[in-house]
């Protein structure tokens, strides 16, 4: 009797322990997974949270960077919407590439997708080889382009052999934007390796299925390959739209470069204000030089938050329409 009750209460004893215990190896493990998180949680704090939130105060402020900012109101945004032609044609070339990049990049990439996935010999080395450009720097690639597209450069000379009239491609104001569009075709493998990481995921039952079916080679990619591919497609379309409405690097150089390369030129987007894109005009707002509407930081963090506002809204429409097409095999 006695060794029950004893039993009994160091049953109780250890009831009574455990949850100490264990809500102290929750509180250790909880503690170190703070600890490991906190490089990041510092630097996105340091890093991004706090710039954005000094960014969305000084777009209501007179800042040119010296000076301590000033508090106008919204009166950065009302020039820019209202009294700012630049922005408005800034604006026009940003969609404009868009419009036209995107798709064309989307098709040609899934078309190489779908050759390198019919396991033909030699796909490693022609998968390498799609890729190896996207290692090269991105001002080198520029500089290789430039020359490539110049008025009697490589393209123009190979197209002059079969009796074809080249255009000057970043000279003409008519032909900027389809150079930059050729000249994005050399970063397409990133793109073609998603696509084809994709295709390896659909079950090839569905194939030999639809094969004894009687379904030709349109109709698998019709009814099998895209709505399968579906969620990659989701995913690249968003991420290539962000990616085109950043455009800087290639206009920054080719806008200097085709006309001179002065600071005049740069900041109002080569010839013709063709090469004028949303970013390149937002950057050199706040850091071109003050003959032609530079260190206005304020004014400059009201367009980088314009921007934010519209890839937001146009991302989050992509996400409504995205329940009518794409298709989740979990679902």
């Amino acid at each position: 009797m006695d060794r029950t009750i004893n039993r009994e209460a160091s049953g109780d004893q250890l009831a009574r322990r455990l949850p100490r215990r264990y809500s102290r190896l929750a509180f250790q493990e909880a503690v170190a997974g703070w600890l490991f998180a906190s490089p990041w949680i510092i630097g996105f704090l340091v890093f991004t949270a706090v710039p954005m939130l000094f960014s969305l105060y000084a777009s209501f402020t007179r800042y040119n960077i010296i000076a301590a900012p000033k508090w106008i109101g919204l009166r950065n945004y009302e020039t820019i919407f209202f009294n700012d032609n630049f922005f408005w044609k800034a604006l026009e070339n940003t969609f404009w590439l868009v419009g036209f990049k995107v798709p064309i990049v989307m098709i040609v990439a899934i078309a190489i997708a779908m050759l390198l996935n019919l396991d033909l010999p030699g796909e490693r080395f022609f998968r390498t080889i799609i890729y190896l450009p996207n290692v090269l720097s991105g001002v080198a690639a520029v500089f290789l382009w430039q020359w490539i597209l110049a008025p009697d450069g490589l393209l123009n000379r190979g197209l002059a052999l079969v009796g074809i009239d080249g255009p000057a491609w970043f000279v003409d104001p008519a032909w900027t934007k389809p150079g930059l569009i050729v000249m994005g075709m050399w970063w397409i493998g990133g793109n073609v390796l998603i696509y084809l990481a994709g295709l390896k995921g659909i079950p090839s039952q569905l194939y030999e299925a639809a094969a004894i079916d009687g379904a030709n080679w349109w109709a698998k990619t019709r009814h099998i390959t895209l709505p399968m591919l579906s969620p990659t497609i989701f995913f690249q379309i968003v991420t290539t739209i962000i990616g085109t409405f950043q455009i800087f690097t290639t206009v920054y150089i080719i806008a200097g470069s085709s006309a001179g390369g002065s600071g005049r030129d740069v900041a109002f987007g080569g010839p013709g204000q063709s090469l004028l894109f949303y970013v390149l005009y937002l950057y050199n707002r706040a850091f071109g030089k003050v003959g032609v509407g530079g260190l206005q930081m304020g004014y400059a963090s009201a367009l980088a938050w314009i921007l934010f506002v519209i890839i937001l809204v146009i991302t989050l429409i992509q996400l409504r329409l995205a329940k009518r097409w794409v298709y989740y095999e979990s679902e």
